[in-house]
């Protein structure tokens, strides 16, 4: 692990001096790394340097964008941001699309009719983990319920948190355990299996992968040694780099951008 960020753009000055690193995937997660964190999550957005800083990113030739979220494919759309081409991946992997000029280009979530059950029956059970808890929330989406507890007392928190926890290992769904929330998901999904996935159809020689929380941990195993990792904000990870937060990730972003534009 590179403390700061000046061993991080020595690195990235080194890539983009390299050809033979193309084609080149930039990943990125959305809360916390792109967009500060936020008490009410539908207040999220990516700050206007930072959308200038895609824009000119997604701009270069042999470079692919893309944004990996926890979030839901409508909520990401929604809220972030990007230029057309930009490749959004949410719920974890579970939903994939494309954004384009006129709308998103997306791939389909199908589940089977035992799946769709589950789900159904998650949501309710998820629930009643919320009831009568203040600050304590639940997220449908397409494939996955999610308990949020980011506002509530701490000790309401943990106790909303185990529940979920519980629900999760009494029902044998996939449970991913982040800040402040539990997704309980029907389907098996990862962001390291999304990336590898993407970086396979891609051809990219390398990834360079940002995140902030623990559920991006998975992606940072899934990448090869000679990627660059980036962990955003405090707390142990396996990233090989470390910046104190999403405004210090712009800063470095753009100057990677600069050097790619040579």
């Amino acid at each position: 692990m590179t403390d700061g960020t000046a061993g991080l753009t020595d690195r990235l000055t080194a890539v983009a001096d390299d050809p033979s690193r193309r084609p080149l995937l930039v990943a990125l997660d959305f809360d916390g790394t792109l967009a500060p964190l936020q008490d009410d999550p539908s207040r999220s957005a990516i700050t206007a340097d930072g959308v200038t800083v895609l824009e000119r990113l997604a701009a270069l030739p042999q470079v692919t964008l893309a944004l990996v979220s926890g979030r839901s494919m409508a909520d990401l759309h929604k809220l972030a941001t990007v230029p057309a081409g930009t490749v959004l991946i949410g719920s974890h992997g579970a939903e994939r699309a494309r954004r384009t000029r006129f709308g998103l280009d997306r791939d389909v979530v199908r589940l089977t009719d035992e799946q769709a059950d589950l789900l159904a029956a998650l949501g309710a059970r998820a629930a009643a983990v919320a009831r009568g808890r203040d600050g304590v929330w639940v997220e449908s989406k397409p494939t996955a319920v999610v308990v949020h507890s980011r506002l509530a007392p701490r000790d309401v928190a943990a106790v909303a948190c185990d529940e979920a926890l519980a629900l999760g290992a009494d029902t044998g769904v996939d449970v991913m355990k982040g800040k402040d929330v539990v997704e309980l998901s029907v389907l098996h999904a990862d962001k390291g299996a999304a990336l590898t996935a993407l970086r396979d159809e891609l051809g990219a020689e390398l990834v360079l992968y940002a995140g902030d929380d623990v559920t991006d941990e998975r992606a940072f195993a899934a990448l090869r040694p000679d990627d660059v990792t980036v962990k955003v904000g405090d707390g142990d990870t396996s990233a090989a780099y470390r910046v104190p937060g999403t405004e210090a990730l712009v800063d470095v972003l753009g100057g990677f951008a600069d050097e790619l534009a040579g």
